[in-house]
């Protein structure tokens, strides 16, 4: 682990070619952190019952709660940028209903423009997908744990600022909706859930 490293962060997929892709990563390999891929579907369920190791958390990259140590210029720009695109995620929440939580700004993408996370507790888009090739499911649980999603948006990328200006111009404009839903399908993908209607 890098030095100051606290947690051991992990992340969850089905290959490491699709792990190693992921916009999750992006953030954390500019900033020199390890990361073990855990690309077996038994680790799913290894991780879920080993909370710790060596004193050290075990940390799902791509769920709610990451914590990546800022400085306080990065802080403070993180405040200003929270007040700007207030209005845009309150906006994409109202477009995308029921089908996220929240919208967020995110600080874990360097060059894409949103990711969907699982809130701290629920299912990981990997453990998602075990789940849905379980043949004697209980849908009732699964209904339960996979509805907690958050849309984390990257504000420094150009498509996102684009969106935001084009909201604040006329928020009824067609094009704004038809992007937002295309950045939600082109997060479910990248982060690795499955489209409701391929």
């Amino acid at each position: 682990m890098k030095e100051g490293q606290k947690e051991i962060y992990y992340i969850t997929g089905e290959s490491r070619a699709q792990v190693a892709a992921s916009p999750f990563m992006e953030t954390l390999k500019k900033r020199g952190y390890e990361v073990l891929y855990l690309v077996d579907p038994i680790d799913e369920y290894m991780v879920q019952q080993m909370k710790e190791y060596d004193d050290h958390k075990l940390k799902s990259i791509t769920k709610e709660g990451l914590d990546l140590d800022e400085t306080e210029d990065e802080k403070k720009k993180k405040e200003e940028e929270k007040a700007k695109f207030e209005n845009l995620c309150k906006l994409m929440k109202d477009i995308l209903g029921d089908k996220v939580e929240k919208v967020v700004l995110g600080s874990r993408m360097d060059e894409s423009p949103c990711v969907l996370v699982t809130s701290e507790f629920g299912w990981s888009a990997s453990m998602e997908r075990i789940m849905k090739a379980q043949a004697l499911r209980d849908s009732s649980t699964s209904n339960y744990m996979v509805s907690k999603k958050t849309l984390e948006l990257n504000a420094q990328h150009q498509i996102v600022v684009e969106l935001r200006n084009k909201a604040e111009v006329d928020q009824s404009d067609k094009t704004v909706k038809d992007l937002v839903w295309l950045m939600y399908e082109t997060a479910l993908l990248t982060s690795g859930f499955s489209l409701e209607e391929p």
